[in-house]
């Protein structure tokens, strides 16, 4: 039991670092938008649909920011983010939580490669 608690703890912490690492070389709006997107998305796959509804939406106004500074080429990518975070954020409104969360994962996918260099 002890030996799965390191291992996770070690997973978390990586991931987190690797997380940061990556945001600190990306647009400071979509960083923001990935963080409230991946905080949704565990949120959705908890079922908690008025949390995850909160952060899609604070993830779609960091988004549309970002859309405006990116270039031609990534701004593609984070124009079909705002249309699953709109999705998600109706289906979150009548308390869909698993297909918001498909969306919010859709979102997310597209913000990262709207963030890739």
């Amino acid at each position: 039991m002890k030996l799965i608690q390191i291992i996770v703890t070690t997973f978390v912490l990586a991931f987190y670092l690797h997380s940061q690492a990556i945001a600190a070389d990306m647009n400071p709006h979509t960083a923001e938008a990935i963080k409230h997107a991946e905080e949704a998305q565990i949120h959705g796959q908890a079922g908690h649909t008025k949390a995850l509804l909160e952060h899609a939406q604070e993830s779609l106004v960091h988004a549309k920011a970002a859309e405006k500074e990116l270039t031609e080429m990534h701004k593609r990518h984070m124009t079909e983010s705002i249309k699953h975070l709109d999705e998600a954020i109706a289906h979150a409104k009548q308390d869909h939580a698993d297909v918001a969360t498909k969306h919010v994962t859709e979102a997310l996918q597209h913000m990262l490669d709207a963030g890739a260099k």
